[in-house]
């Protein structure tokens, strides 16, 4: 059904269309821009924050990865994903990948026309690192030496992290051998303009304050509306081959489907399952396999949850297939915490589904008939496909364990300040890879991980995982340690129910050429054109 808010945004575009249309022959309706130059997506939500240090989800990232830059970028072009330079015009290890040395790019400059300095890449660092930042991702940089030690303010000098800046040169001081350079093709290790911060304070990340670096700028943002990107000509790099870019933020797919069809949207991702039997039969239809995993997490810290036994109950009592089934049955199912497709993937770890074996693990707590179990909070964000995932999940345990599951619902900027003060006993969540390795996926579980909302600390899990990323050149090893840590995750403690490997399944415009469809969900835009 129409939201009344989206009514008025798809009265607000065909209005403007109209008007415009009546003035020059090539406008869309979208803020007066061109339409041959115009690319017009979904987002199905507001971006929480564009602030690259706070923000921790995709819709977030798809922004600030089109109006942003960092040293190191992801290229697509071969078989593999492989590095790329950006802001590093080239780098290299020393001391067995203990050390690396990045040699940084001249004449570069910020959106506003000041040069860009080497020291906004280190104040960038520091600024994630600050513990005033509360950055969601900190731990990005842990492995540099004291960089953790500062992080938790036991160390108050950021001049001894192991950070040395002199002139072009940045070499950086591990404190054990690592795949350094891919971890900074993430936004969070993105500089940034220390001068803009201090003067806007949280204003810094609006239209009229932002400064970037990217092939696009920021023009516009009304919020829960829309986004607008143009062109940014003073970019490093290759041109953009599109002017701009319109993202209009609609929750309700329906109504995003149905502006498509009407011509107004080019792009919609996140499609809701009912409609896939009919959108796959389109022209426009694409979908393409992904590195991550769709999960629910379990509130160790507050009963029922709180006891490892009921949730491997709530575990065993799930039939993944069904889930799978109801979306459409691309996805593959997963027991372990490693997406398909990437080393260190198990599909011997993990709980299968047994009922069976769920009701005895609820018989060892004491319940029976007589002690019912108590009931579970099961929360999503609003989208779709999450709330059908929901309403599956609530039926299975209600049938296979008499537990009574009670759903909540929030929209996708308010559900993530929920699970940072008090996370359900169950809550939806995905991870789709910043980089290929299972360390991305690992880490997030650590016990001083900002993204575990679980509560769940385990310190032979973080000892595993922390001496598994320094074996960068010894994969035997590397995988006896994560498969003793994938065993502790999702077979003995269980803080985490991993459900699927997931893939991504879009409606792009046939006037849409060159679209990212890459296995990490990068959508950097700037090679996109349009017909």
């Amino acid at each position: 059904m129409l939201s009344f808010k989206n009514f008025l945004i798809l009265l607000f575009i065909c209005l403007t269309f109209l008007l415009n249309a009546c003035v020059k022959k090539d406008t869309s309706g979208d803020f007066g821009l061109p339409k041959s130059k115009t690319l017009r997506m979904r987002l199905s939500g507001e971006p929480p924050t564009i602030d690259w240090h706070k923000s921790s989800d995709t819709a977030s990232s798809l922004i600030t990865s089109n109006i942003m830059e960092g040293l190191i970028v992801f290229n697509y072009t071969g078989d593999e994903v492989s590095l790329a330079p950006a802001l590093a015009e080239s780098w290299e290890s020393l001391e067995s990948a203990k050390k690396w040395v990045f040699k940084i790019k001249k004449g570069v400059t910020w959106s506003d026309g000041e040069p860009f300095e080497p020291k906004h890449i280190v104040d960038g660092w520091e600024r994630l690192l600050n513990p005033e930042t509360a950055s969601p991702y900190s731990y990005f940089l842990y492995s540099i030496k004291n960089a953790k030690e500062y992080s938790e303010g036991k160390i108050k000098d950021f001049s001894k992290v192991g950070i040395e800046l002199q002139g072009h040169t940045l070499t950086v001081s591990l404190k054990q051998p690592q795949d350094f350079p891919s971890l900074l093709t993430h936004s969070s290790t993105f500089p940034v303009r220390k001068d803009v911060v201090e003067k806007y304070k949280d204003k810094w990340t609006e239209p009229e304050n932002i400064v970037t670096l990217g092939p696009f700028k920021l023009t516009k943002w009304i919020h829960d509306q829309a986004m607008v990107l143009k062109k940014n000509t003073g970019y490093f790099g290759i041109q953009s081959r599109t002017e701009n870019i319109v993202f209009y933020i609609i929750q309700e797919a329906q109504t995003a489907i149905n502006l498509f069809e009407m011509g107004k949207i080019d792009v919609i991702r996140d499609l809701p399952p009912k409609d896939l039997p009919a959108l796959r039969k389109l022209k426009e239809f694409y979908t393409y396999p992904n590195l991550n995993i769709y999960y629910y997490g379990f509130n160790t810290e507050v009963a029922p949850t709180d006891n490892k036994f009921f949730r491997r109950a709530l575990v065993h009592a799930v039939d993944r297939q069904q889930i799978i089934k109801i979306l459409g049955g691309d996805q593959k199912l997963l027991t372990g915490w490693i997406p398909h497709g990437m080393f260190a993937y198990n599909p011997n770890v993990g709980l299968a589904y047994d009922p069976v074996r769920a009701k005895a693990y609820l018989k060892k707590l004491g319940y029976s008939s007589k002690n019912p179990p108590p009931k579970v909070e099961l929360s999503f964000n609003a989208l779709e496909a999450h709330k059908v995932i929901a309403e599956n999940i609530q039926a299975q345990l209600k049938e296979n364990l008499g537990i009574t599951v009670e759903l909540k619902s929030e929209e996708w900027k308010v559900y993530l300040e929920t699970l940072k003060v008090r996370p359900a006993n169950l809550y939806r969540m995905g991870w789709v890879a910043d980089y290929p390795d299972p360390s991305n996926f690992f880490d997030i579980m650590l016990s001083y991980g900002e993204n575990n909302r679980t509560k769940w600390k385990n310190l032979e899990y973080d000892r595993f995982v922390e001496q598994a990323s320094g074996l960068v050149s010894n994969k035997g090893k590397r995988l006896e340690l994560y498969n003793k840590a994938h065993q502790i995750l999702v077979s003995d403690e269980v803080p985490v129910f991993p459900i699927f490997t997931n893939v991504a399944q879009h409606l792009i415009s046939s006037r849409v050429i060159s679209f990212p469809t890459n296995v990490m969900r990068e959508f950097r835009l700037k090679n996109t054109s349009l017909q």
